[in-house]
Parts: C-alpha cells; sequence; structure tokens
C-alpha cells in the first residue's frame, strides 16, 4: 500500500479539519470519537491506516481536558493501529500560558502536555503561533510552528488605508518580537504597553511606550481570552490620543466577560484566525472578524508529507 496522506479529526474543530482536508483533496477521514456513559473517551477507526501518514486535526481549546485527552486517545489509537507516521496538528496549543515557573509551587503545565503527546504515540507536532517559542523545546519530537501573520495580514488591509500613519502596539513586553514581526511588514512603528497583571486574567495598563497619537493602531496578540489586556490596552491608547484602534489576535479564546468587555471597549476591529471555533454567542460580534488558516495547514501538512521546507512558507 502507498504512503499516502490520511487526515482524521477530533470533536474540538471540525469544520477546520474539513476545510484542511479540502485543500489538500482528500475526504476526511473515518474516526468514530464518542465517549461511554461515563464520560471517558471512546476512539473508533473506520479505516486502515496500515502504513500511511497520518495527521491528527485538534486544538486543544475549551474544554480543554476533553479535548486533550480525545487528542491522546487519538493519536494512541493510529499508533496501535500500525500508521506509519502520526502528526499530531494542534492549531491552538492549550495549557501553554503556564510555560514556566513565576512564583514557587506552580506546574508547568505546557511541558506535561508535551510529555503526554509525545508519551502517546505522536511522531511530530504542527502548531499555530505558540504563547512562547520556547514550548518547541518541551518536546522530544520534530515541531513546526506556523505563523498566522500573513493571513491576518491579508484581512488587517482591508481596515487600513494605504498610506496612513500606522503604529503596532504589544500589549506587553513579552509579545515585542511577534509585534515587531507585524511593523515590518507594514513599514510601521512600534509601541509596547506597559501592562502590570495582578493574578491570572487580571492585566491593568499603565501607559503606552511609543508614539501613537492621531495614528491608526494595530494591537497585536497570541490569545485573547477574558480580553482583558485588549480592553486596558484599547483604554490606553485612547486615552493617549491614538486614532483608529485595530487589533489581531491568532487564538479567540474568548472567555466569561470577553465578549461583553470587546462591545464597551474603543477597540473598532478584532480579527482573529479560526484555529479555535468561535462560540455562538461571539459570531454576532460585529467586531470580529474571522480569517481562514486551512490553506496555511494544508500547505503545511503537504510539504510535511513530501519532505519539503515549512519555513519557507514565510520567506
Amino acid at each position: 500500500m502507498p504512503n499516502t496522506i490520511k487526515v482524521f479529526s477530533g470533536n474540538a474543530n471540525l469544520q477546520l479539519a474539513v476545510d484542511i482536508a479540502h485543500y489538500l483533496d482528500l475526504e476526511l477521514g473515518h474516526a468514530d470519537v464518542k465517549t461511554f456513559s461515563d464520560g471517558e473517551i471512546q476512539v473508533e477507526l473506520g479505516e486502515n491506516v496500515r502504513g500511511q501518514d497520518v495527521f491528527v486535526i485538534q486544538p486543544t481549546c475549551a474544554p480543554a481536558n476533553t479535548n486533550l485527552v480525545e487528542l491522546l486517545v487519538l493519536l494512541d489509537t493510529f499508533r496501535r493501529a500500525s500508521a506509519k507516521r502520526v502528526t499530531a496538528v494542534i492549531p491552538y496549543y492549550g495549557y501553554a500560558r503556564q510555560d514556566r515557573k513565576v512564583k514557587p509551587r506552580t506546574p508547568i503545565t505546557a511541558k506535561l502536555v508535551a510529555d503526554l503527546i509525545d508519551t502517546a504515540g505522536c511522531d511530530r507536532v504542527l502548531s499555530l503561533d505558540l504563547h512562547a517559542g520556547q514550548i518547541q523545546g518541551f518536546f522530544n519530537i520534530p515541531v513546526d510552528n506556523l505563523f498566522a501573520m500573513p493571513v491576518l495580514l491579508d484581512q488587517l488591509s482591508e481596515f487600513l488605508p494605504r498610506g496612513e500613519a500606522v503604529t503596532v502596539v504589544s500589549p506587553d513586553p513579552g509579545g515585542v518580537e511577534r509585534a515587531r514581526a507585524f511593523a515590518k511588514r507594514l513599514n510601521a512603528e512600534l509601541a509596547i504597553a506597559d501592562k502590570r497583571r495582578e493574578a491570572a486574567n487580571v492585566a491593568e495598563v499603565f501607559r503606552i511606550v511609543g508614539d501613537v497619537t492621531d495614528r491608526d493602531v494595530v494591537i497585536v496578540d497570541d490569545i485573547v481570552d477574558t480580553a482583558g489586556s485588549l480592553v486596558q490596552t484599547s483604554l490606553a491608547l485612547q486615552k493617549a490620543n491614538a486614532g483608529r484602534i485595530l487589533a489581531t489576535v491568532s487564538h479567540p479564546v474568548l472567555s466569561g466577560p470577553a465578549l461583553k468587555q470587546l462591545e464597551e471597549c474603543p477597540l473598532e476591529r478584532l480579527i482573529v484566525t479560526d484555529s479555535i471555533p468561535l462560540r455562538n454567542e461571539a459570531k454576532s460580534c460585529e467586531k470580529i472578524v474571522v480569517t481562514e488558516v486551512a490553506g496555511l495547514f494544508g500547505e503545511a501538512i503537504r510539504r510535511i508529507h513530501n519532505e519539503e521546507s515549512v519555513s519557507s512558507l514565510f520567506v
């Protein structure tokens, strides 16, 4: 049997998996992923994968624990079904925000999840905008970290008039590298929000470092969860007399009070990817614009299968 690509999916983001399979001109593989009556994950493959190059699409978004275990069980299933290679395609890598010990007696969950995925039988990981680049080093297997920047910039161009003065803003010092890459592509200035985080999901922005007066600004981040950082940054920009305020974020977690806060803040548009399916309530929010990453993942999968360069996608 020839070594061909087979694409499967858990339940976390089925539409994205279908779109990726369509890009590759494939049918989505048949995997029955459901639960026993007590909530345990049950997986049964409906086709032969022996000797095949298998790609499993499964972001570990909410419900994070369920989707993570689904991924682990799927990986174990393909390993025991004698797939030649199993690649976990994780558009959103959950538990990534605890990537180091910032205070005593706390876990490093990003490393724990990496160990679980490795142990489950994964041969390779393909992800999108990992929260921290060093997470790639937590794995003992190859990791390809894709960047959403090209598709986000394409969408952003519809809202930014040509020739206007633009400043790209990082909502915290940790995101400066990501913001600088956007600024370089836009030929824009760079600014940083001086933020303090007193507790998880609680942030306060004290000032904006950089020139934003009477300039269109683009806040660039990887995750929007409760939207606290995004809202506080937009309010600080408004206070600093910025012009139009836009934002691009790779992963729209949008939990808790996020939508209410977004509706009430001065942010004009929030451009996100479909790495995570939007909550039903978020679909009606006129500020949120979704751009697709199926083509990006599909091309990366094709290149991995053909042993071609993935990094050249972003040159």
